[in-house]
């Protein structure tokens, strides 16, 4: 689950590269599909910005935390790390929904990245305690 997880955490790192770029870019995006589906919408307006950086920018340090964490085997930190960022792609994801009322694809897609880390992170934490758990009734029978 290791190696996925690092793939997860490689592939939000493109994404949220992507994402960048548009924030960046003045011209017209290869994701300005139509009025509902527009990244420049997104990555221009005042929410695409969090204490003067680029939520994009966060995105790719992020992904780079939890491509670390995993890579470390923390597995509790890298689901707590998951949750976090999970939680916040949900804010954005909501922000996109309600307030812009567009989408951008590049974001859609790393909201699925984060919630398939954040499950994949919870499955692997459990794993991990449950072979503990083993190896310590294994130690008791040898006892």
């Amino acid at each position: 689950m290791r190696i996925l997880l690092i793939i997860l955490a490689i592939a939000g790192i493109v994404v949220s590269s992507l994402a960048l770029n548009v924030h960046f870019q003045t011209g017209t995006q290869p994701c300005d599909i139509n009025e509902r589906w527009d990244c420049g919408v997104v990555n221009h307006s005042s929410y695409s910005m969090l204490l003067g950086v680029p939520v994009a920018a966060i995105g790719i340090a992020g992904y780079v935390a939890l491509g670390l964490l995993a890579f470390t085997r923390h597995r509790f930190f890298l689901m707590v790390a998951c949750l976090v960022g999970f939680l916040f792609a949900l804010h954005l994801t909501n922000i996109e929904k309600n307030v812009l009322m567009v989408w951008c694809l590049y974001c859609v897609i790393s909201q699925c990245i984060i919630a398939l880390a954040l499950l994949l992170s919870i499955g692997w934490l459990i794993a991990g305690i449950l072979a503990r758990r083993r190896e310590e009734q294994l130690a008791q029978k040898h006892i």
